[in-house]
C-alpha cells in the first residue's frame, strides 16, 4: 500500500484512511455529508495524488500524444487542458485521462490511480523516441484539488491575482515561496476550482496555506457523491473496456475528423455510423432509498420482469436528498421523464430518467 506524501499531515487533520487503487487514502475526516457541503457552498481541498502524472517533452510531441489519445490534442495551445481517453481496437475505453499542454513541447498527462501503471507504459510507448520522453513525475510531485464556489477567492489569496484571471481548463505555472505550483481550472466535483501540482517537498507548506485560508479537508467519500452528483463517469464503474464513448455520451472527446491514427479508431468510426444500443443514464429514486452499485434496474411496467439494466454507480445525493445512480439503457428508455423502478432487496422502488447532470452549479451574478 502506497502511502501520500502528506499523510502525516491528513492524520493530524482527522482523517480515516481505506485503501484504493494500491494507496492509503483518506475516505473522511468530519464525514462524507458535511465534507460535500463545504464543496457545494463554500471550499473543500482534497490530495489527490494517488493520481498519474507523467511529463512529456521534446519536439513533436503533440502528435505523438495525439496517436493514442482520442482527441486532437494537437489542437490545444500552451496554457489549455483538454479531457481524452484511450480506446481499446473494439472501441471501449480503457480509460480516460487528462491531457495540458504547458508549453509548445511540454506536457503534463494526468491518469487514473487504478490504471496508472499500464496507462504510462501505453504513453511511453506512443511517445517515446526521436527526441520525445515521457517521465513519470507522481512520486516527486502533490496534487491537491480546491474546489467550490470560494475556492478561486481562496486561491488567489495563498497564490496570486493571476489565479483569478485563468479560464476553465486552462492552466499556468506561477511562482510561489521560491518554488512553482502548476494551477489547473479543472475539477471533478461539478463545482468551480482548480487542480494544483507541485514538488512533493513543497506540498505540505500548500496544504497547510489553503486550509489556512479556510478551505476544508475532504476525503474520497464525498469526491465520489461530488462528482454523481454531476454525473461525471469513473473508470471501472460507469466506463471500461466494455463501453464506448457514444454509449457513455463522451463521444465529444473522440476526434474522427483530422484523419489521424490512435488506437480504436477503425472500431470507433464503425461505432459512429449507426445509432448506440444503450446510453448511461442518470436516474433519480422517487422514494426514500439509498442507491448503490450493481442494483437491478426495471422498466416500471416490467418491475417484475428480468431487468434491463444495473446501476453502474449509486449513492445518497446529499445535495439533492434523493438516492441517484447511472445505468446503461437502451435509447427508448435513457429519455429524461422514463418510470422506471430498482430493486432494493426485493422490493421495486419507482424511480425516474432525469436530465444529465443531477447537479449543475448556479450561475455567477
Amino acid at each position: 500500500m502506497r502511502a501520500l506524501a502528506l499523510e502525516g499531515l491528513h492524520g493530524e487533520a482527522g482523517a480515516r484512511f481505506a485503501p484504493f487503487a494500491g494507496w492509503h487514502m483518506p475516505l473522511q475526516y468530519r464525514g462524507i455529508v458535511a465534507e460535500h457541503t463545504a464543496v457545494r457552498t463554500a471550499v473543500g481541498v482534497f490530495d489527490v495524488s494517488h493520481m498519474g502524472r507523467a511529463s512529456v517533452e521534446g519536439p513533436g510531441a503533440a502528435e505523438r500524444i495525439r496517436s493514442t489519445a482520442s482527441y486532437d490534442v494537437t489542437r490545444l495551445s500552451a496554457g489549455e487542458g483538454h479531457y481524452a481517453l484511450y480506446c481499446t481496437e473494439q472501441g471501449g475505453i480503457a480509460d480516460d485521462l487528462f491531457v495540458y499542454r504547458l508549453e509548445e513541447e511540454r506536457w503534463l498527462i494526468v491518469h487514473n490511480a487504478a490504471n496508472a501503471g499500464p496507462d504510462y507504459e501505453r504513453l511511453a510507448a506512443a511517445v517515446d523516441g526521436a527526441g520525445v520522453r515521457a517521465r513519470e513525475v507522481t512520486g516527486e510531485t502533490v496534487m491537491l484539488a480546491v474546489q467550490g464556489p470560494l475556492a478561486l477567492d481562496l486561491l488567489a489569496g495563498v497564490l496570486g491575482d493571476a489565479v483569478s484571471g485563468l479560464r476553465p481548463r486552462r492552466v499556468a505555472e506561477l511562482a510561489w515561496r521560491g518554488g512553482t505550483v502548476l494551477v489547473a481550472r479543472t475539477g471533478y466535483t461539478g463545482e468551480d476550482g482548480a487542480e494544483l501540482v507541485t514538488d512533493a517537498g513543497r506540498g505540505a507548506e500548500l496544504w497547510e496555506a489553503l486550509l489556512a485560508g479556510g478551505a476544508a479537508p475532504c476525503g474520497l467519500g464525498a469526491r465520489d457523491t461530488l462528482r454523481l452528483e454531476a454525473a461525471l463517469p469513473l473508470h471501472g464503474h460507469d466506463i471500461d473496456v466494455t463501453t464506448s464513448p457514444r454509449e457513455a455520451r463522451l463521444g465529444w472527446v473522440v476526434t474522427l475528423d483530422d484523419g489521424a491514427a490512435f488506437e480504436g479508431r477503425a472500431a470507433l468510426e464503425r461505432l459512429a455510423a449507426g445509432p448506440p444500443a444503450r446510453l448511461l443514464a442518470c436516474i433519480r429514486l422517487e422514494s426514500r432509498g439509498v442507491l448503490r452499485e450493481g442494483l437491478p434496474v426495471h422498466a416500471r411496467e416490467g418491475a417484475g420482469a428480468p431487468p434491463v439494466s444495473r446501476l453502474t454507480s449509486g449513492a445518497h445525493g446529499p445535495t439533492l436528498g434523493a438516492g441517484i445512480g447511472m445505468a446503461y439503457l437502451p435509447p427508448a428508455l435513457a429519455e429524461p421523464g422514463t418510470p422506471l423502478a430498482i430493486e432494493i432487496r426485493g422490493r421495486a422502488l419507482p424511480a425516474r430518467v432525469v436530465a444529465r447532470p443531477f447537479y449543475r452549479r448556479p450561475r455567477a451574478g
